[in-house]
């Protein structure tokens, strides 16, 4: 047996404590390595997961409802000449699907109505075997700023879809000052062209637009139609108030047998059995006289109507419900058409350049139904209607007949209309809060 020295215990112990010593380094190192293979695993992991969120979060461009991923995408103008069928051949597109397109649309939007000034838009890709090849996939149509219809041609269909642009609504309140007209105050005003029409359909039975007057004025609430920061027309409105020649004129929104008038303060319906003129836009050039001197004869003679200066082809509009008696060409009157209405009225409008579609003898024809358009027909200098009325067969001045109004608001829904009227009227003459507007006229329910 062999006993151990001092020397060899000592170089034992040594080994012992050197691979300790190398163990504890090693498991220091393996340590550090793992914390930093964590480290590379998480930073890793982390630009894997951004780049996975940020891939999956990347917004799509969507124009008209088409995503315009890998398109080219052109907006163009419809130009005088422009026709769908040579538009859509200069992108190769073949007659059997324009055939096919002309089908689609008959009912939504005949390609023979493309108009001049109407946007367009393509969008196009190179084919995908013949580079050199540019494909027609989509033409967007605006039929207006708000409407419009996409041709599509993927592949070997051909597709319609009709659509619009998201719209938003501002409620405005405006007023204007007369200087010349309602349509020249509008316009320097800045506010939208349509309401000048819309407030001329409101009170056309009631104030006389070619009478009015340097200081009448008018206020306003109406909807403004947006689409994104643009102006595109007017939506419902809420009321309005018009001085005409000192005395206010309130249009009252209110639900009357299942439909929306206006009506005036009292309760009176704007609407009156006749309208105050038979044609817009337009001027008196000459009034009701037994003595006026005539332009084509050079002498004085009787001239009992109204004649309105207007451009040729002026939409002429029947000023009661009533029944035709006379249409067709009658000597110094050009072409005609008498219109008899009740209570032994009879209208007359004369120099007409032609009839509206469905105007004959025996018609009936209702209040604002367009019979005619102005023309220079028969005796006559220039382009204009002479418009004349007659009661039990005598000629009386059209713009001194007593208007009498439609049915008022009943008393059944006299105190409806009464909580509907303090409030707009509120809102016309001051600021009030939202919670007093009117927003729901359709179905009143009193709060």
């Amino acid at each position: 047996m062999t006993i151990p020295t001092h020397s060899n215990i000592f170089t034992k112990k040594l080994c012992f404590f050197i691979n300790v010593k190398a163990f504890l380094l090693t498991l220091r190192i393996m340590r550090k390595f793992v914390h930093l293979l964590s480290a590379i695993l998480a930073v890793t992991g982390f630009v894997s997961c951004s780049t996975q969120s940020t891939t999956e979060e990347k917004p799509r461009t969507i124009i008209y409802g088409i995503d315009a991923e890998g398109y080219k995408v052109d907006n163009f103008e419809v130009v005088k000449g422009d026709t769908w069928g040579n538009i859509l051949d200069s992108y190769g597109i073949t007659v059997p699907k324009i055939n096919r397109l002309d089908a689609l649309t008959k009912n939504i939007c005949p390609l023979k109505t493309i108009r001049i000034g109407h946007k367009y838009t393509t969008f196009t890709k190179r084919d995908s075997i013949d580079t050199a090849r540019i494909v027609l996939d989509h033409l967007v149509y605006e039929k207006n700023m708000i409407d419009y219809v996409v041709f599509s041609f993927v592949g070997d269909s051909v597709a319609v879809r009709e659509d619009s642009k998201p719209v938003t609504l501002r409620r405005t309140k405006s007023s204007g000052t007369i200087e010349t007209s309602l349509w020249g105050t509008i316009m320097q005003e800045n506010m939208p062209y349509a309401l000048a029409a819309e407030m001329e359909d409101i009170y056309q039975w009631t104030v006389d637009f070619f009478g009015i007057q340097q200081g009448d004025s008018f206020t306003v609430i109406y909807d403004e139609k947006f689409v994104d920061t643009l102006s595109v027309g007017i939506g419902r409105v809420w009321g309005a108030k018009f001085n005409h020649l000192g005395k206010d004129i309130y249009a009252i929104p209110f639900p009357q047998d299942g439909k929306v008038q206006y009506w005036e303060a009292d309760g009176g319906s704007l609407r009156k059995q006749l309208l105050k003129a038979p044609l817009k836009f337009t001027r008196i050039s000459s009034k009701f006289s037994y003595s006026r001197y005539h332009p084509v004869l050079k002498k004085y003679r009787p001239h009992t109507g109204v004649d309105y200066a207007a451009p040729a082809g002026t939409p002429v509009r029947a000023v009661a419900d009533g029944t035709v008696t006379l249409k067709g060409y009658k000597g110094a009157g050009g072409h005609t058409v008498y219109i008899k209405h009740p209570g032994k009225l009879q209208s007359g409008y004369l120099h007409l350049k032609g009839y509206a579609k469905g105007i004959a003898v025996g018609k009936r024809v209702s209040q604002g139904q367009v019979i005619g358009y102005v023309g220079s027909t028969g005796r006559s200098t220039g382009p204009h209607l002479d418009f004349r009325l007659w009661k039990n067969g005598q000629p009386i001045n059209p713009l001194k007949v007593p208007q009498q109004p439609s049915e008022p608001i009943k008393e059944a829904n006299r105190e409806k209309f009464e909580w509907v009227k303090a409030r707009v009227i509120a809102e016309l003459e001051g600021e009030v809060p939202d919670s007093m507007k009117i927003t729901v006229i359709d179905s009143v329910v009193i709060k």
